[in-house]
């Protein structure tokens, strides 16, 4: 068992040896009954010594596979390293719980969790959550499973903070990943294939198996420093975000579980920067699934008449995209961002009657659907918008219906828009722009999300959420084939998120307006 250097140096006891010429600390497992540990600090020899609790040294019989090798360290030596580590303030943490931290075992983990195959429909996620814990035993970190539906594990793992009155900190990642096309990979989709410039190839890579990974890899090197934070610290790893987050986030929200967790700030996903600085989210956009019915008269083929459903449908088409033109306007003159304008995308067109060779031909269908991905900012009004759709989309005077697969809403439970503040009135978000330059990193202009998080869930109820994933100089892949990270940038990011829980988990102040958490 090995343990690395994390707390005063108070010990009484050193010995000396060399197992495998390397330089560790361990303990000797027969002073555990009384509570006491002998620390061992391990050189190139297979000599022993003792420094006793009145600091004499103690030379002890070196060990047998000393007299078959030729000793490599003199005594004098030995003492001079004892002496230097007793002129030294170092500090002792069980290392069998905490894995290294050397760059090379952060890859390689991060690797282990890309190489489990969380894809929708079928996500392994027995294998992910028994990653997951392993890591979370590794770290000793409280750890709880939850299936709120059945077979979908919700992972929550806790740092306990000294001041448990002080909200808490959740740090929230999704496991699943979306569908793969193997064959349009350059390397395997989960086979986490580091090249010679150091991109990692893998589905999740981006999104956002890299952030949870982050998270763990912070607090493994917090741990290290000897760090211990004033506030509680949660870790979320939750099912089915790419599919909505209904049976994860959305019921998670609902439960005594988050409740008892006395929430203060949430860190969620965003998005990769081609540029040098990170991109961060303080809103996103709503999803609203449009399935607009058009009912007419059926008719022959060869006919000309008015109202048919086709005819119908293909007007509120047209009525769509003008629409769409006119936000698709204000996104190419620069106007406003991506996550500033309502989009709308038509999905599928459904109409015919089929045949065993396709489609009857000669027959006007008496039905016809089309279906429509709209992203609503929380700027927008949702009310002015519906009444678009009743009205000019799919008016009921020209027999036409709608409803809606999915409509999240726009403003939270006190009637806001889904937006978390990112000025002074907010010192969460000072925090972290603070900590993220202490980590040598800058941010962008914060912006609007241009899709669906589950931080959603979170602003619904009027706690505060930003989407971060620190990945700067990194095309945007995500969703896309032969998705990657350089092991620089997680590298790097694991660093930034090292400044943030500690910026986060440190703080004091944190005041609260009465019936309403959006202020904290």
């Amino acid at each position: 068992m090995y343990h690395m250097i994390t707390s005063q140096f108070p010990f009484a006891i050193v010995q000396v040896r060399n197992p495998s010429g390397k330089w560790y600390l361990t303990p000797d497992s027969s002073h555990k009954k009384k509570g006491i540990y002998q620390y061992i600090y391990m050189i190139p020899s297979d000599s022993y010594l003792k420094l006793n609790s009145t600091k004499s040294l103690a030379l002890l019989p070196p060990s047998p596979s000393y007299y078959k090798k030729k000793m490599e360290l003199s005594y004098g030596t030995i003492i001079s390293l004892l002496l230097l580590f007793l002129s030294s303030s170092i500090t002792i943490t069980n290392a069998e719980d905490l894995e290294d931290p050397s760059s090379s075992s952060i890859i390689s983990r991060f690797q282990r969790y890309l190489q489990i195959n969380t894809a929708q429909p079928t996500p392994n996620y027995e294998e992910s959550t028994q990653f997951i814990l392993s890591q979370a035993k590794s770290l000793s970190l409280e750890a709880q499973t939850f299936e709120f539906v059945q077979s979908k594990p919700f992972i929550l793992l806790k740092w306990p903070g000294s001041n448990p009155n002080l909200p808490s900190i959740l740090l929230n990642s999704h496991t699943d990943v979306v569908p793969v096309e193997h064959e349009k990979w350059s390397h395997p989709p989960f086979g986490a294939h580091l090249d010679s410039l150091g991109n990692i190839y893998a589905r999740g890579s981006q999104d956002m198996k890299c952030v949870g990974m982050q998270y763990l890899e912070a607090i493994r090197k917090l741990k290290a420093s000897g760090f211990h934070p004033l506030r509680s610290v949660y870790l979320s790893f939750v099912p089915d975000e790419e599919i909505g987050g209904h049976d994860g986030v959305e019921k998670f929200v609902d439960s005594d579980v988050f409740t008892n967790m006395n929430l203060g700030i949430v860190l969620d996903e965003g998005l990769p920067s081609p540029s040098e600085d990170y991109r961060v989210f303080y809103a996103e956009r709503s999803p609203w699934w449009l399935v607009i019915n058009a009912t007419g008269q059926p008719g022959h083929g060869a006919k000309l008449y008015d109202n048919s459903a086709m005819e119908n449908l293909f007007k509120s088409i047209e009525s769509v995209r003008r629409f769409r033109a006119s936000q698709f306007d204000l996104l190419k003159a620069g106007l406003k961002a991506e996550g500033e304008v309502v989009s709308i995308n038509m999905v599928f067109l459904k109409a015919g009657t089929p045949s065993p060779t396709g489609f009857v031909m000669n027959l006007q269908p008496s039905v016809a659907q089309a279906g429509f991905d709209i992203r609503v900012p929380p700027t927008a009004d949702p009310e002015s918008l519906e009444r678009r759709i009743a009205e000019e989309w799919a008016p009921a005077s020209r027999n036409m219906t709608f409803e809606f697969k999915q409509k999240a809403n726009v403003h939270d439970k006190f009637g806001k828009p889904l937006l978390t503040a990112t000025d002074s009135s907010n010192p969460w978000w000072d925090l972290l722009e603070e900590a993220v330059r202490k980590a040598n990193g800058k941010f962008g202009k914060p912006e609007v999300f241009p899709a669906a998080t589950d931080s959603r869930y979170f602003r619904e109820l009027g706690f505060p959420a930003i989407g971060f994933s620190p990945m700067a100089n990194t095309p945007i892949l995500l969703h896309g084939h032969n998705e990657f990270l350089n092991q620089d940038e997680y590298l790097k990011g694991v660093d930034v998120y090292v400044s943030i829980i500690k910026a986060y988990a440190s703080y004091v102040e944190h005041t609260r307006k009465e019936g309403s958490k959006d202020e904290l």
